[in-house]
């Protein structure tokens, strides 16, 4: 019967599975499937050896016992204390069960809460556990999430068998305690499994191959993207690439490498595209770092050409940066490739998307580093780094097609590109691309009048928003993602109390495609970056000087292929990547971010924080719009600068706070300075290298 109803599967999901030959039991084992449609037991009933024992709510047994009579089972009360006890004397038999450890049917589409009752079971019986997650069947008509997904009859589903695991709690701490914590790490185990099963998705990692895919698994009519010109569904996504892609073609002809500079837009995300169809590999220039940078790292990723938009330039105000890049470099500008497209292009375009014409190769795409260095570094990520880190994402926060996001960080921020960008767009999420994430009076009525449920930005950004936002703006939100530099308490705060809004702040790095860490609705802890993401193994290394924390080393299948050094070319990554980042790790796994490693200066051989300088001078001036950097200093080794917007600020004030608060003296500044306007990044944070450059310059003008 078995072996007959596989066949049935196979023929009408094209049922995968994947690490099957690994089922194997013998002695106490608990089988932890995710739960993502009325149809998970027949699956698992097909598939899994004989003499598995199934654990049944009795009101669900009641109704199906004629299906129940081939199948062996117990029925458990879940209101019954005593029904764990029942389940533990059966596992300690020796047999192995199936326990769905949410406990219910999934409505996200997503995982759910484990409850504390499995960690009991594992707890009392030490059994094996084996993960199981079932990819495809959320979009069948027996799921929860029909109003959120695109449902059909026999969606493609694949079965991930997941390595075993056994866990153990800490002794010492109440039994409570032991049972969260086993919960915890089953729920973790679980997203750990998700990942690999997303992974284990067959098929190519071209970002333009998953875009075509994802037309087919959402809808091609569905909208892809929303601009301030307008909305562009998945179809004409695709087609657009495809046409666009062939006027590249020949235009860019042995090029490898395109440098695009666009803002965010639908434009901006089909020029991307069709260079990924062409197995190109765009180099994303930050249009607001000035000419000098961006030639630099036209200069670093060897790019010939130069993708951009008239009317961008224009509205911009950018003449003077596309006339400096045009000296050096050839500037096409898509608005005369578009008047360039014919009938011809246009049929031939629809053909290879019925076709479903394939990308070129595999593919790779170059962010650029604002690092202390002369000269910026490309980061060179490949699709399947940034492929990877969606996944790493998907497996611990729940969206649908029903979401929409707002993304108005640009697409030269690593954030921007992946998470606000990609992420969405590969799965079904209509994202709106606004251009500029400055105007905070604006973003705010986006959110309203789109109904948005979705947002994620820097926390200066984000400030800016809540202090000009009506207080209803936001009542769609679900998630408010935060990123790119530290979330101050004052942030978190606003939001909560001006819109009932928790910030789930997360932490990575443009090598790391970029995010590592995240807090999310299942895993939060106010002041910190949140847990790593699976697929993610991490060390701290000791850094003489600093006792509290340790510098993180992390490696995995996001991080990078390397780096693009000017004048040396590629170098390739390292195994582990050495994020630079002074971190410490609680006993339950939640990160904690110290400071940059760079963000210290050795005074008389001491590691002073120039975080904790920013700090003391935000408690003594009451204004967090400090900057503190370190320059050489013949007598000391370094010396720190302050930069600060207080306009009555005094290094005497500061002195005399620092004393009365008994901080070392080390820590003073040696130079208070007062600036009208802090310089910032594109992103938001502070540009910390021109404050250097400013310093060096002042100082040999004085020397």
């Amino acid at each position: 019967m078995k072996a007959l109803l596989r066949i049935v599967l196979k023929i009408l999901f094209r049922t995968r599975l994947i690490g099957g030959e690994g089922i194997k039991f013998s002695g106490p084992s608990i089988i932890l499937p995710n739960h993502v449609s009325f149809l998970d037991a027949v699956f698992l009933y097909a598939y899994l050896p004989a003499g598995v024992c199934f654990v049944i709510n009795t009101a669900i047994a009641a109704k199906i016992s004629f299906v129940l009579r081939w199948v062996d089972h117990i029925t458990v009360d879940p209101l019954n204390p005593y029904s764990l006890k029942k389940i533990v004397g059966i596992i300690k038999e020796g047999r192995t069960v199936v326990l769905f450890p949410e406990g219910r049917i999934t409505t996200t589409g997503n995982l759910m809460k484990v409850y504390s009752g499995v960690g009991f079971i594992a707890l009392k019986t030490g059994a094996v556990l084996q993960p199981v997650i079932f990819r495809g069947l959320e979009f069948s008509k027996f799921s929860r999430v029909q109003d959120k997904v695109k449902s059909r009859w026999f969606p493609k589903v694949s079965i991930y068998i997941d390595q075993t695991a056994q866990l153990s709690a800490a002794p010492a701490r109440s039994f409570r305690l032991q049972k969260k914590e086993i919960s915890d790490r089953i729920l973790v185990l679980l997203q750990q499994a998700m990942f690999k099963a997303r992974q284990n998705q067959a098929g190519s990692t071209n970002l333009f191959d998953k875009l075509h895919a994802a037309g087919r698994l959402h809808g091609s009519s569905k909208i892809m993207a929303e601009d301030i010109t307008g909305t562009v569904s998945y179809r004409q996504a695709i087609i657009g690439s495809y046409i666009l892609g062939g006027r590249l073609k020949s235009i860019l002809d042995k090029e490898e490498t395109v440098g695009v500079m666009l803002p965010n837009s639908i434009g901006h995300v089909l020029a991307l595209f069709s260079l990924f169809y062409l197995a190109k590999t765009p180099a994303i220039l930050n249009f607001s770092a000035g000419a000098a940078n961006n030639i630099d790292c036209s200069e670093t990723a060897a790019v010939k050409t130069i993708l951009t938009s008239r009317t961008f330039i224009e509205k911009g105000k950018l003449e003077e940066l596309a006339a400096r890049l045009a000296d050096k470099f050839r500037i096409i500008y898509l608005e005369d490739v578009r008047g360039e497209i014919g009938l011809i292009d246009k049929l031939t375009g629809l053909y290879k998307y019925l076709s479903g014409e394939k990308a070129a190769g595999e593919g790779s795409l170059i962010l650029f580093t604002s690092g202390s260095e002369s000269k910026p570094k490309g980061v060179v990520l490949r699709h399947e780094n940034i492929l990877a880190n969606i996944n790493q994402v998907s497996s611990v926060i729940d969206y649908t097609q029903r979401d929409k996001m707002l993304n108005a960080l640009p697409m030269f921020h690593s954030f921007g590109l992946t998470a606000g960008t990609l992420l969405p767009v590969l799965n079904g999420v209509e994202v709106f691309l606004y251009p500029s994430p400055l105007h905070y009076k604006m973003l705010p009525e986006v959110a309203y009048d789109r109904n948005v449920t979705l947002l994620l930005g820097t926390p200066t950004f984000l400030y800016g928003y809540a202090k000009y936002a009506h207080h209803y703006d936001f009542y769609s939100l679900r998630y408010v993602l935060a990123g790119g530099e530290k979330l101050k308490d004052e942030v978190r705060q606003m939001w909560q109390d001006k819109f009932g809004i928790r910030i789930f702040e997360g932490y990575g790095t443009t090598e790391t495609a970029p995010v590592l860490s995240l807090n999310s609705p299942l895993f939060n802890r106010a002041g910190t970056v949140g847990r790593f993401l699976p697929g993610i193994e991490y060390r701290t290394d000791a850094v003489p000087g600093i006792e509290a924390g340790g510098n993180l080393i992390v490696k995995g299948p996001n991080v990078m292929a390397g780096y693009l050094l000017y004048g040396k070319g590629f170098i390739p990554a390292p195994v582990w990547y050495d994020c630079g980042d002074i971190v410490s790790i609680d006993s339950e796994g939640f990160v904690s971010i110290k400071s940059r490693l760079k963000r210290f200066a050795k005074i008389s051989g001491e590691m002073i924080s120039l975080d904790a300088v920013e700090k003391a001078a935000e408690k003594c001036f009451g204004t967090d719009r400090n900057a503190a950097i370190n320059v050489p200093d013949d007598k000391k080794g370094e010396k720190i600068i302050l930069y600060t917007m207080h306009p009555n600020a005094s290094k005497q004030a500061l002195r005399a706070f620092m004393g009365q608060s008994r901080q070392s003296m080390l820590a003073m500044p040696a130079e208070v300075i007062v600036m009208d306007k802090l310089p910032l990044l594109g992103s938001g944070k502070t540009d910390y290298v021109t404050l250097k450059g400013l310093a060096v310059k002042e100082a040999q003008e004085d020397a």
